[in-house]
């Protein structure tokens, strides 16, 4: 095995010497697709996230992480109950607006509360709802883990991937 600190664009301080440990992580993470998702908690509130994950079976159990210092943080630190909606492939515009501070990330959008209050956002590939189980402070980050309450969704939609920090979607490869 080859271990190297560098990678293409990760710029490190002058001199040549090797990139931060921050700028590695992120030019290596560019290159790991992700599914692209919109968590709501109640208020509303909402932000777009790459970090979703399922954590456990029994309990059904998923989990997101959010930037400490996110104009969300405080609403989803706080939320008891949030939702999680998994886009599908021409929805890159839905993610693009939740990814944006200093406006209405709901403006436009067709939403419905459901558990709680949280906001459900209507024609998205699939969504859930969760109860709040646990935060923990990371790193810069912190930690949600959310209790599945409810799902639903159409399920027919190709999915939104981000990938390279571009969007894209997700073909099949024909079986040999």
């Amino acid at each position: 095995m080859t271990v190297t600190s560098s990678l293409d664009a990760a710029p490190g301080p002058a001199g040549g010497e090797p990139p931060y440990p921050a700028d590695l992580l992120r030019a290596t993470l560019r290159r790991q697709a992700a599914s692209v998702a919109v968590v709501t908690v109640p208020g509303p509130a909402g932000f777009t996230a790459t970090s979703f994950t399922s954590a456990s079976l029994e309990p059904a159990l998923v989990s997101f992480y959010l930037g400490s210092a996110a104009s969300t943080a405080a609403a989803v630190r706080e939320a008891p109950v949030f939702a999680v909606h998994l886009l599908g492939a021409q929805q890159a515009e839905l993610a693009k607006a939740f990814a944006r501070s200093g406006v209405d990330r709901f403006a436009g959008v067709p939403w419905a509360p459901r558990d709680g209050g949280v906001p459900v956002i209507e024609g998205v590939a699939a969504w859930l709802t969760a109860r709040t189980v646990h935060v923990a402070d990371i790193g810069d980050h912190f930690l949600v883990v959310g209790r599945v309450l409810a799902a639903g969704g159409d399920g027919t939609q190709a999915p939104l991937v981000h990938h390279n920090g571009t969007f894209g979607t997700f073909g099949t490869i024909p079986a040999a």
